[in-house]
């Protein structure tokens, strides 16, 4: 794992482990698990909404580009919750593992968001709604998706700025920033990690 992980995370076991297979058919009760698990750890209904989200991008970008659509193929999901860092809050972090094709990280990309067209948001999608989303290869075989969200980190930070800019409602992505140093494809401090 990097080392840009909290201590948690590289020190002690997950609380919670999953293994599921690539089939769609699971993607809403990990959704489910996932934000029930976040609201019981102090997210907000938004907040876990947005992290089931990101975890339900990932494991379709699994499902259909990692595995091509191939059933019953094993994904792993692992989760920590995490210590109040001090500046961001508690929070959480889940990596998510797979068998498929190893493909270099700065690869994985969103399209360009001008491309008005159907599908292809998931990697933006993700990258806006955690703290940090970063890929690397497994030791042998397959990826490693580790996301970090806090309570009060840059997507939460970001998310309040669009309700706000819309009259408390929420409006849509039509325009993100990021304030100077933050990036939400990074899991340093910036990101959110320790």
């Amino acid at each position: 794992m990097p080392d840009s992980l909290p201590s948690t995370v590289q020190d002690s076991p997950p609380d919670i482990v999953l293994r599921v297979v690539s089939d769609v058919r699971y993607l809403a009760g990990v959704r489910e698990m996932v934000a029930g698990v976040a609201k019981r750890l102090g997210f907000s209904h938004d907040s876990s909404s947005h992290l089931a989200l990101a975890v339900d991008e990932a494991l379709c970008n699994v499902i259909r580009h990692g595995y091509q659509q191939e059933l019953g193929r094993p994904i792993w999901m692992k989760l920590w919750p995490l210590d109040d860092d001090g500046e961001y809050g508690p929070g959480v972090c889940i990596v998510i593992e797979d068998e498929a094709k190893q493909i270099d990280p700065a690869k994985i990309k969103g399209r360009d968001l001008d491309d008005i067209r159907p599908g292809g948001l998931g990697v933006h999608i993700i990258r806006q709604v955690v703290d940090c989303a970063e890929y690397a290869p497994r030791e042998h075989a397959g990826m490693r998706l580790t996301l970090i969200k806090r309570l009060d980190g840059p997507s939460a930070q970001r998310a309040r700025a669009l309700t706000q800019d819309c009259g408390g409602m929420a409006c849509g992505p039509t325009q993100t920033s990021h304030p100077a140093g933050e990036r939400a494809d990074q899991c340093g401090p910036a990101g959110g990690g320790q």
